[in-house]
């Protein structure tokens, strides 16, 4: 059986955050609806971005989940990544710090969804 893992994102607007992740990660969504959107992000593993489930999301209400970036490079790359994203105007809900498991950042998209970058491993 094959499998795949897909993260679905609740977003007011998916065009809208297909643009936002799209500038984030440097790609093109892999399938577009109107109301869903999904990037193929390696063998696997899919983000998908589904508008029309809930109305008016608030970016002010707590969120108890994160996506999770795991990059392979080590602080420098962590650190540009943040400064790049920065320069962009993303929201950043915690500059980089040591978490345990090495340098992290937290940042949310426009719809409060929260994004962390992290290493890989």
């Amino acid at each position: 059986m094959t499998t795949s893992v897909v993260s679905i994102v609740y977003v007011n607007d998916a065009p809208a955050a297909a643009r936002f992740y799209g500038d984030l990660l440097g790609m093109s969504p892999s399938f577009e609806t109107s109301g869903y959107i999904t990037f193929d992000l390696g063998p696997g593993a899919d983000l998908g971005l589904w508008s029309g489930q809930f109305e008016d999301l608030s970016p002010d209400v707590p969120r108890t989940s994160e996506i999770c970036l795991a990059i392979d490079g080590g602080p420098d790359e962590l650190n540009a990544i943040f400064e790049q994203w920065n320069a962009k105007g993303v929201k950043m809900l915690r500059e980089p710090h040591d978490a345990g498991f090495g340098l992290t950042f937290l940042a949310a998209d426009p719809d409060g969804n929260r994004i962390r970058v992290a290493p890989k491993g």
